[in-house]
């Protein structure tokens, strides 16, 4: 693990759960408006709301990995506008995805530690999961708080320990292992993978360099084709996606 992993994870066991970040500027905006886009079928057999592959980026796309419009939200576990985002928006863009015009690729922000073990354990099991194991968590944020406040002490404790057993001890005290044992993942297999350094890091470097090469400050943030929009949530987005193509004439 290179210094400037080792500073971020510091910096992360330090910083406080309740962590607001700023909102975007204006320097961005909708995209131009576009013809409609005729459906594109799935392959036989399937459909593009069960269909995921992992992204270039290491996000990990539903839908259609072609499709004519590419929606990407970076977002953080510990992030209550996210949360509230997989409740209300999520439904609505599984619509757009399973016309195969829209896909929907999920990045992340690492803002503290346990954002990093969440955003670990829901890339544990099978792909197809990952989405579906964040709503869940996102479903559970206060709970998780919860149990952080409860056992602070270890969780505190966690930031001494080796990087190969910290992100353990932090899923432990805040009751993780728990949560996603409940969900299909056994605690060993969770324990391998909060235990695989290379793993962790790549997801905080990825996090670090993509914020930065893109001005990503704050989540959620969403882009449609690479462009970064001026939007927080659905009611905000589903315009934006029709007047792109994405709408029925």
């Amino acid at each position: 693990m290179n210094r400037l992993t080792r500073n971020a994870f510091k910096l992360a066991l330090a910083a406080p759960l309740a962590l607001a970040l700023a909102a975007c500027g204006d320097d961005t905006g909708d995209i131009d408006n576009g013809d409609v886009i005729e459906p594109v079928a799935a392959p036989e057999g399937s459909n593009w709301t069960e269909t995921v592959t992992v992204s270039e980026q290491d996000g990990y796309v539903l839908g259609n990995p072609d499709a004519p419009l590419k929606l990407v939200e970076y977002a953080s576990h510990t992030c209550g506008a996210c949360a509230n985002f997989a409740m209300t928006g999520k439904p609505g863009i599984e619509e757009y995805v399973a016309t195969g015009i829209v896909s929907f690729e999920q990045r992340n922000l690492v803002r503290d530690p346990i954002d990093l073990a969440i955003a670990t354990l829901v890339r544990c099991g099978a792909k197809e999961n990952m989405q579906v194991l964040s709503d869940q968590a996102w479903g559970n944020l206060e709970g998780t708080f919860q149990a952080v406040n409860q056992n602070g002490a270890a969780y505190e404790a966690a930031g001494q320990l080796p990087v190969e057993q910290r992100f353990i001890a932090i899923a432990e005290a805040a009751g993780l292992i728990d949560f996603f044992a409940a969900r299909g993942l056994s605690a060993d297999q969770q324990r391998a993978c909060l235990a695989d350094t290379e793993v962790i890091e790549r997801i905080a470097e990825n996090s670090s360099s993509q914020a930065d090469e893109l001005g990503i400050n704050s989540t959620p943030t969403f882009l449609l084709n690479g462009r970064v929009l001026d939007a927080r949530s659905w009611s905000d987005l589903e315009p934006i996606l029709q007047r792109a193509g994405a709408r029925q004439e």
